[in-house]
């Protein structure tokens, strides 16, 4: 599928400012500007994230009453249980707070859902079945709970109060929560929160439900050292940070503002880590140290979220909590059995999802993909949902199951907010609830195909025919002389990369091949090529690329520009993304 390019355009005069006020070249003003960062006290903070510029946790609604309720649960020696959830922040979440507030005194317990069994949220029964487990009079729910209006209402009626911490879509109304922690509430009170010299959001806007919970751990902290806590006043929440990484770069969530600086000392924690459970983890994953945030999304979490794909986490949550290597290793190799089924799962469901839907896709009737079959297992249905929106670019919804209940995931576009869609199907779904790009659902199976009548109404009238075509973002047009070592060590300054800081990504105009390509790979499913501009000539290298319509005669190239390190040799490498005819002079 060919993308529409989108190439940014700055003003060169401004460009030449910012770069001589940060003393950088011009190369990486262009991209600070494409990530919106023309102001020169935002883009040196951007490139320097310190911890020192966090904001302050209680700037985040209801983080104090959600700090005072559990310090009167503290006093009164209540018993406190955390409701997480089954996906990497969630478990991340789960460990980094069973091990401040255990350390700070409080009895606490955990109860992950089981994916097949309660599925995801906290429900009606899935708190039942964690009460009866861990009987307590104050619930944490983490990474869920915004929408859990029904069940935060039975707790209390139940005399149990309920603590929200959750970065997700919040019911209207809310629930009826001691606390709601979430920052999504932060953009409905823009004018009493926001900095008075600045349009952006608050920089914890982008929070996930690990960096929440780094955030409560924080907030415990500086209240307990102002009241006088025992062992607060020497407590260091820094060795949580590489718990806080794992989840922020896995939950996809923009690594901006508090996300950054969050990150980018996580990743230094993680690197340096003692932890038994992530020092296995490192090593059956075979992550090649210095581990970056593309190690930690394909390599790391995959294995942590495993588990809870396919039943429920808590083999993730023991290996976070491991203490000894021994116990580490045994439940790291686990993990990796499991990962390596929940491929085969994937692959085989990836396989018929596709198949179905390239039997009777139309392009200019099919604005949305809904697709489900019974065997399906709900543990992977998002990852195949990813796969059939990245293959058809195309809002996709994929579900499955057994019984009168069908579970699903979807995965959406830039234009087609998912879960406001499925708000407007409400009278159709059981649960649903998520983001713009990715949302949960359960239905029953004889509302399929009304469901997708109706996403596809929905998705006729916001969507425009040039959005059913990807966008490829550049950050700019440069030369083949413009990008050397030197360059590519600068704009790694950009570190670490993901979502909302994609990898830099430029247009080269053109170009030729300087030699034939060549197909590599085990079934020759990759293309190495030479591209020229007369004088330079650079490797270029195209994963995965189509058996036809290899670049000829004069072309524009857009690429991401890396370095390569392999067998001790560190070249320049241009990675293929697509290319077009170039424009006759």
């Amino acid at each position: 599928m060919k993308y529409r390019w989108h190439i940014a355009r700055t003003d060169p005069e401004r460009l030449g400012e910012l770069a001589r006020q940060l003393r950088v070249s011009t190369l990486l003003a262009r991209c600070l500007a494409t990530r919106g960062l023309v102001q020169p006290a935002a883009a040196a903070r951007f490139l320097k994230p310190r911890l020192h510029d966090l904001d302050d946790p209680f700037l985040i609604p209801n983080m104090r009453p959600a700090v005072e309720r559990l310090f009167l649960a503290r006093e009164r020696g209540e018993k406190l249980v955390i409701f997480g959830d089954y996906d990497v922040d969630g478990v991340t979440s789960a460990a980094l707070l069973l091990e401040v507030l255990r350390a700070l005194g409080w009895v606490v317990q955990c109860f992950l859902p089981h994916r097949l069994e309660e599925g995801y949220g906290l429900s009606r029964d899935s708190a039942g079945k964690c009460l009866e487990k861990y009987p307590a009079s104050l619930l944490l729910a983490v990474d869920c709970g915004s929408t859990s209006v029904d069940a935060i209402a039975w707790l209390k009626g139940n005399g149990i109060d309920t603590i929200v911490l959750d970065h997700h879509q919040i019911a209207a109304p809310p629930p009826e929560a001691v606390a709601l922690v979430n920052p999504r509430l932060a953009l409905r009170e823009t004018a009493e929160i926001q900095r008075v010299d600045t349009a952006e959001p608050p920089s914890f806007a982008w929070l996930c439900s690990a960096g929440l919970a780094f955030k409560l751990a924080h907030a415990l902290v500086k209240q307990g050292r102002e009241t006088g806590l025992a062992g607060a006043k020497t407590y260091d929440i820094r060795p949580l940070l590489d718990l806080v990484a794992l989840g922020t770069i896995a939950d996809l969530v923009p690594l901006r503002g508090d996300n950054r600086i969050l990150v980018a000392a996580g990743m230094e924690r993680l690197n340096l880590t003692t932890r038994p459970g992530l020092l296995a983890l490192k090593n059956i994953a075979q992550a090649v140290a210095p581990i970056g945030a593309a190690t930690v999304a394909y390599q790391l979490a995959p294995r942590l979220n495993a588990a809870g794909r396919l039943e429920d986490a808590e083999v993730s949550l023991r290996l976070l909590q491991a203490d000894t290597v021994v116990e580490a290793q045994a439940l790291a190799r686990d993990l990796d059995a499991r990962n390596h089924e929940r491929q085969a799962i994937e692959r085989a469901i990836s396989s018929e999802a596709i198949g179905a839907v390239q039997a009777r896709f139309d392009p200019g009737r099919d604005f949305v993909i809904v697709e489900g079959r019974s065997p399906w297992h709900v543990g992977v249905v998002g990852i195949v949902a990813s796969r059939v929106t990245r293959q058809f670019h195309r809002p996709s919804v994929i579900v499955g199951g057994d019984g009168a209940a069908w579970r699903g995931s979807g995965r959406s576009i830039d234009g087609f907010d998912l879960a406001a869609a499925l708000g407007q199907c409400d009278d159709l779904l059981m649960r649903h609830g998520g983001h713009a790009l990715a949302a949960g659902l359960t239905i029953k199976p004889e509302n399929l195909d009304v469901f997708r009548q109706r996403l596809n109404l929905l998705a006729r009238a916001l969507l425009q025919p040039e959005q059913l075509q990807p966008r490829l973002d550049l950050d700019g047009e440069a030369r083949l002389d413009e990008i050397t070592m030197e360059r590519l060590q600068e704009l790694a300054l950009l570190e670490p990369m993901g979502q909302g800081n994609p990898p830099v990504q430029f247009a080269i105009s053109r170009l030729q091949c300087a030699r034939t390509p060549v197909r590599i790979g085990k079934e020759q499913q990759h293309l190495k090529l030479w591209v020229t501009d007369g004088r330079i000539t650079q490797e270029a290298v195209w994963w995965n690329s189509p058996a036809a319509g290899m670049p000829e005669g004069k072309f524009d190239l857009a690429c991401q520009p890396r370095i390569n390190d392999f067998n001790g040799r560190r070249t320049i490498q241009l990675q293929v993304l697509d290319w077009r005819p170039a424009a006759v002079n």
